[in-house]
């Protein structure tokens, strides 16, 4: 595959020419001197009102995707594992310590002005539920497939819109490795190309890869690791910022996004980088983000915007607590909102995130975040600083 790479060198000049890079000098964010001269992004504001309460004194554990329907309707998954019996869910200790409270249902389903209209998810008849269960994505046929970063996790798992299982993909507690076609390790994100009648997977926190499949018997069609490389399972070590980019993904790979326009962005998340690639595999150019970002890493979930060109992307930060607006095509920072705190508008490790078709954002926030929020998108305007900070609602008087 490496010497595929290099007869697509020339290839591939038209596509990175028509992704507008441009040599830029990286400051610690990983922002640059074109991006600071752009006048205008998308401008959002936090709903501080959404969701509405949940029923039966339910509450969130870590909150690890999300997902949005045809009718705009939103799916979260979290965990109840991280939940703690003393001081969050007393009321399902044996005997119970106080009347609240209770894990949530582990898929809650809301609709646009954020009630609770369904609820689900757990073991059944016929699957394996995974041990930690990891991202979850509607495909346009409205299905939920879902992914797993638990010790054992060789699967991804697809039901109906009110949960009914359909299909199990993988060997649950099975380890065969990045170049397996009858297993995955750990996933953490699946994404669709309708087009194609293909999922990606973001392959993950076992394996070091992208895997193609088909939408409808779940085959692996292909697959391929960083700059689209055979992937090797090698223990690449920790992220070192001083250190030359490593040719392979650093464990986890954490989404994977098809755009409309054929290609692919992979967030590579503990060596600070999105890749783009086409879809068949092929490296077309790499971002940093944040360079001087180490642990958790920096890049950990896209989302497109949804005007027909697909023009900004949004990447959510975890470890730096922030949403960024990017150019897509030239992959330049604009600006970002958000910090870290637990009001409305900042985050506590943000995780996942996703656009509807109001061109709105959602995001969860998983460790002690435990929570979803909504911004709420309020056209194009001028860049008022680099880093926003919370994008506090500012009425009319202040549109």
């Amino acid at each position: 595959m490496q010497k595929r790479n290099m007869m697509f060198g020339l290839a591939l000049v038209p596509a990175i020419a028509a992704l507008g890079l441009a040599s830029c000098a990286l400051d610690e964010t990983g922002a640059s001197d074109l991006a600071a001269s752009a006048a205008t992004a998308p401008m959002f504001e936090v709903d501080p009102f959404w969701p509405q309460p949940l029923p039966n004194h339910w509450v969130m554990g870590s909150v690890v995707g999300v997902g949005i329907d045809s009718q705009d309707n939103v799916y979260i998954i979290h965990r109840q594992a991280p939940l703690n019996e003393r001081t969050e869910i007393g009321a399902s200790t044996d005997p119970p310590s106080g009347e609240c409270c209770l894990p949530a249902p582990y898929v809650l389903v809301f609709d646009p002005a954020g009630n609770l209209i369904d609820s689900w998810g757990g073991p059944g008849e016929g699957y394996t539920w995974p041990a930690s269960n990891h991202g979850i994505s509607i495909d346009p046929m409205d299905n939920v497939w879902i992914g797993g970063n638990g010790a054992g996790d060789g699967h991804v798992l697809k039901f109906t819109k009110d949960g009914q299982f359909l299909a199990q993909y993988g060997i649950p507690g099975t380890d065969l490795g990045s170049n397996s076609t009858e297993h995955f390790g750990r996933p953490a994100k699946i994404s669709f190309d309708p087009g194609a009648s293909e999922v990606y997977v973001a392959d993950g926190y076992r394996n070091k890869r992208v895997a193609v499949l088909d939408m409808n018997s779940g085959e692996v069609k292909r697959f391929w690791g960083a700059y689209g490389n055979v992937p090797s399972d090698e223990d690449m070590g920790r992220y070192d910022p001083n250190a030359p980019l490593i040719t392979q993904f650093r464990s986890p790979v954490h989404c994977a996004e098809p755009t409309d326009d054929g290609l692919v962005y992979v967030c590579d998340r503990p060596n600070d980088r999105i890749q783009v690639f086409q879809k068949d595999g092929t490296f077309v150019t790499e971002k940093i983000i944040a360079p001087l970002t180490l642990g958790d890493g920096s890049t950990w979930d896209i989302a497109f915007s949804r005007d027909p060109a697909q023009t900004y992307m949004y990447l959510a930060d975890g470890k730096n607590m922030k949403v960024y607006i990017m150019d897509r095509a030239s992959l330049e920072v604009l600006t970002s909102f958000g910090d870290g705190g637990r009001q409305p508008g900042l985050f506590f490790a943000v995780h996942s995130i996703a656009t509807d078709s109001e061109g709105n954002i959602y995001t969860t926030e998983t460790y002690e975040g435990k929570r979803v929020q909504k911004f709420l998108y309020r056209g194009i305007g001028a860049i008022a600083a680099e880093n926003q900070g919370a994008p506090w609602p500012q009425g009319e008087k202040g549109r």
